[in-house]
């Protein structure tokens, strides 16, 4: 992700008609049931035209005008049939076509490992999903108030956690520029949320939050004595064989294959913000990853082979109450739900400043996508999630 920004925090991701909310950064609301404003109206109905033929998925990533982008992505499969397509180039510079191993920016796809492990944790009886925060991070001396907050409401958004103070305003692309080498620690990030009240009684409203998963990234590494990203990589990476994928850290660099990011700034011109500072996205949204990698972590989620029946129907249940403005919860612990056309989708949305990933599947991985592409403009409306959903949902 970036340099932190009110929207960074709150996962205001951006979106058009069927897109699923994004835990990103930089980006104005979305609607639909992909949308992650729950307040936006009903999606514009699919195209009936559609269908799931390599030429109909193929155009619905080619458009590389709406919205604006310089590369785009998507691996399908549907019925056991796989299609992979791509658009555009991994770096303008030198005219690389872009591969399913190269490495991008996932965005808050971080918090379905986040979750995953808290979940494993979980099943091994380490962690008590009731408990409260403040038990589980003595280290952190929360408010008295954070009492009520218990790990069960931070994996569903349900904490009710403060709104946060002391953030840089990111409002424009010159602004995201010059923040992108800003550096937060984990205790900085939650420091923006305990100078007021919770916004309401926690396990009673759904808001979507990353600060959430900051609080959970600091409880694994409560339990586990070392750093969150290197304990996904124990517990998920390695074990998966998914290479391309990495907790950053500190490190602003992609490395290896990898496309790259951009932004449009107010004059027109386009800068590459490839390299970026993602410690502000800390335990939420700094997931690096490629194609290839998050099919294989969708099929091993969705399949039982990274959680217990039990702990992935906790990831894929909703809880029984209202989004903030009264619509039906959409996400459970992780994941978050999306209904298109009678079709149910679970998975997770990624966005940050030059980069957008969407990885989705039914339940019963009978149709499953990754889509990865790289929006040029800082708060796209559009989003190319919308043709390939209608392709698969036709």
């Amino acid at each position: 992700m970036t340099s932190l920004s009110r929207r960074t925090l709150t996962g205001m991701g951006a979106a058009a008609a069927l897109t699923l909310a994004t835990a990103g950064l930089a980006a104005p609301a979305a609607a639909g049931p992909f949308a992650g404003d729950p307040t936006a109206p009903d999606p514009a109905a699919p195209d009936p035209t559609a269908s799931d033929d390599p030429a109909a998925l193929r155009a619905a990533i080619s458009d590389l005008s709406h919205p604006e982008a310089t590369a785009s992505q998507l691996l399908v499969e549907r019925r056991g049939t796989r299609w992979y397509g791509t658009a555009g180039t991994a770096d303008p510079a030198s005219g690389r076509p872009v591969r399913a191993d190269d490495r991008f920016r996932a965005g808050s796809v971080t918090k379905a490992f986040v979750a995953t492990v808290v979940l494993q944790l979980w099943a091994e009886g380490r962690v008590d999903l009731d408990a409260p925060i403040t038990h589980c991070l003595p280290g952190l001396a929360l408010p008295s108030r954070f009492d009520r907050v218990k790990v069960a409401h931070l994996l569903q958004h349900t904490s009710g956690l403060p709104d946060h103070r002391g953030l840089p305003d990111l409002g424009t692309p010159e602004a995201v520029l010059r923040h992108r080498s800003d550096h937060w620690t984990a205790p900085a990030l939650v420091a923006t949320v305990t100078q007021d009240r919770l916004k309401f009684r926690p396990g009673r409203a759904q808001e979507y939050r990353g600060i959430n998963y900051v609080f959970l990234a600091l409880l694994i590494e409560e339990l586990a004595g070392r750093p969150y990203g290197e304990v996904i990589a124990s517990r998920i990476l390695r074990p998966l064989g998914l290479t391309g994928t990495r907790i950053p850290g500190d490190d602003p660099r992609l490395h290896g294959p990898h496309v790259h990011g951009f932004l449009r700034m107010t004059d027109g011109g386009l800068r590459d913000v490839t390299v970026y500072d993602q410690s502000a996205a800390w335990g939420e949204g700094e997931l690096v990853s490629t194609a290839d990698d998050l099919f294989r972590f969708q099929e091993a989620l969705f399949s039982g082979v990274l959680l217990p029946g039990r702990a992935l129907r906790k990831m894929v249940t909703l809880p029984a109450v209202p989004m903030l403005n009264g619509a039906p919860a959409r996400y459970g612990m992780g994941l978050q739900a999306a209904t298109v056309n009678g079709t149910t989708f679970w998975g997770k949305t990624g966005e940050t400043y030059g980069y957008r990933t969407r990885v989705f599947a039914t339940r019963d991985l009978s149709t499953r996508f990754v889509l990865s592409y790289t929006p040029t403009a800082l708060n796209a409306e559009e989003d190319m999630i919308n043709p390939v959903v209608a392709v698969l949902t036709t």
